[in-house]
């Protein structure tokens, strides 16, 4: 099998050559190709994507590099690898497809109550402002728990649904609150450079608030009651 290192391509562009297949589940057109070498990704191009009220749809692939960029910086390896791809329906997002657990269900993380195994995709979701994180954007991989599916994220306005508000209210992880001050210092010193090729600068000056915010309270953030908390459907 070709394999790609997680780390290989993060500052570059995979190019894909051939359309494989199609995920038909998906709400918007994600299909799996190859690259020259044969590695399979994730392949979501930009004029492919469905309009959305809120979100810019073109940008949705380039919100998903920076969520794996984030997620880099950070020092979580939450993300597999994500790179801006060329390919044959025009640039998008290419991610390193996962060779999945079939047999793997999520939702023993979350009940009782959310595991503590989750908190460092909920640092995630919540710097990131992701818009739709479900139960069904968890795969594990070798028993390496992924989170996919990261397009509607770094909105300026506040957006945050998502399944794991079971943490609410709760203190984040000393070590957690570490990598998000390490985040707000690089967002002066590089990183603010890196996501600006991907998303705009309010969206990278609202990203630096939220990990400010989250410093200074060091809790998840409650459920909003003025808009929808969960995304829909829940999976």
């Amino acid at each position: 099998m070709v394999t790609t290192s997680d780390r290989d391509l993060s500052d570059g562009r995979v190019e894909l050559t051939e359309i494989i297949g199609e995920f038909v589940s998906a709400s918007n057109l994600t299909v799996l190709a190859i690259d020259a070498a044969g590695a399979k990704w994730v392949y979501k191009a930009e004029r492919a994507m469905t309009e959305l009220w809120d979100f810019d749809a073109r940008t949705l692939p380039r919100r998903e590099v920076a969520a794996f960029v984030l997620s880099e910086a950070l020092g979580l390896d939450l993300i597999p690898l994500t790179a801006l791809a060329t390919g044959p329906l025009g640039p998008g997002s290419a991610q390193r497809f996962v060779e999945v657990d079939e047999a793997f269900d999520p939702r023993p993380l979350f009940v009782p109550e959310v595991s503590d195994a989750l908190w460092p995709l909920a640092v995630l979701d919540i710097l990131s402002n992701n818009a739709d994180r479900k139960l069904g954007h968890l795969l594990s991989e070798r028993e390496k728990l992924w989170a996919i599916d990261n397009g509607l994220t770094f909105h300026p306005e506040p957006k945050l649904r998502t399944v794991l508000w079971g943490l609410a209210g709760r203190r984040v992880p000393d070590q957690l609150l570490k990598a998000v001050a390490s985040v707000e210092a690089q967002l002066g010193s590089g990183l603010d450079q890196e996501l600006l090729r991907l998303i705009d600068k309010t969206s990278v000056a609202a990203l630096r608030n939220r990990a400010q915010n989250l410093l200074t309270t060091g809790v998840h953030p409650l459920p909003p009651i003025d808009r929808p908390a969960m995304p829909w459907p829940v999976w």
